[in-house]
């Protein structure tokens, strides 16, 4: 059986990387995403809540596995038991970067593979990061997100304005 592990940050998910996943479930037998809980980095959404938007995003898939983790990727994978890690790439920038990792990984980890996935054109230009700019100067995110992340960014800016 072929186990593999779609990590990210996912915050939040987009549609690009339900694209992703979509597209990896399809070529695993068990497919496990997983949310990096990254102690470096102030998310906008908790890992929690990621989790949480995630599920609801995927749940038409089923057996996928969404599952939170900290440290090292190889680590997690080794604590999955996958045999292969999933990477989305949208430019060659994307690519020097993955690439590095990939073969970090294989030197940790000599059995464990890593395939990489182009993004469909179609989302080739989208990143988190654009995401939650939009969303911040209250633009319309429903375009580049699913519904539950529309649903958070609202929820988001209804405690913002509590707050105030």
């Amino acid at each position: 059986m072929l186990r593999g592990v779609y990590p990210g940050s996912f915050d939040p998910v987009t549609l690009g990387h339900l694209d992703i996943i979509r597209r990896s479930y399809n070529i695993v037998d068990e497919l496990i995403v997983g949310v990096l809980n990254n102690n470096a980095k102030i998310p906008l959404f908790s890992v929690q809540e990621r989790v949480k938007m995630l599920k609801e995003a995927t749940k038409e898939l089923p057996g996928i596995k969404i599952v939170p983790f900290e440290g090292l990727l190889i680590e997690f994978v080794r604590q999955m038991d996958a045999q292969l890690v999933i990477r989305g790439l949208r430019a060659i920038t994307d690519f020097e970067y993955e690439l590095q990792m990939s073969q970090t990984n294989h030197k940790l980890e000599p059995s464990v593979e890593t395939i990489f996935l182009t993004t469909n054109v179609e989302y080739s230009y989208l990143s988190s990061s654009t995401v939650k700019e939009i969303a911040a100067f209250g633009g319309d995110t429903s375009q580049f997100v699913p519904e539950a992340v529309t649903l958070a960014f609202n929820q988001k800016k209804k405690e913002s304005n509590k707050d105030e």
